[in-house]
């Protein structure tokens, strides 16, 4: 399998939203990303930006641009991430005072991992927790 060596991320998720400044907003307040960078056309659509959390990240950007990604994503539901944070309460508590819609509150699940689950502006579910497979190559 192919990968990188140098630290960055092999795997980005990529999502489209109607109001992508919005979700970078959220993303960054509310769920603790590092925006990367943000990249906007003529029309101040956001074209393409890049979140980070901890050692992942995920690029995002504006439904409507006529990209060909934003044409083949254009009948795309809603999707879920899951995203590795150190300490979940916290987190949770961040993403509350920021006013997140909370699916699930922290809960310690039968695998040993404690999780929530939000939903962010668009419908995008995201899960916060601690568990974190290890990926042998």
């Amino acid at each position: 399998m192919a990968g990188t060596s140098d630290g960055r991320p092999s795997i980005y998720p990529t999502l489209r939203y109607a109001d992508a400044k919005a979700a970078i907003k959220q993303l960054t307040e509310a769920f603790g990303f590092t925006e990367l960078a943000v990249y906007e056309g003529e029309d101040g659509k956001v074209a393409h930006a890049e979140l980070a959390q901890g050692n992942g990240a995920l690029m995002l950007g504006s439904k409507g641009t006529g990209s060909a990604f934003d044409k083949v994503m254009k009948d795309s539901g809603a999707t879920g991430v899951y995203v590795v944070v150190d300490d979940v309460d916290a987190h949770h508590r961040r993403a509350v005072e920021h006013g997140a819609e909370i699916l699930m509150p922290p809960t310690d699940q039968d695998y040993g991992s404690r999780d929530y689950m939000a939903r962010d502006l668009e419908g995008n579910v995201w899960s916060f927790g601690t568990y974190a497979p290890e990926i042998k190559g």
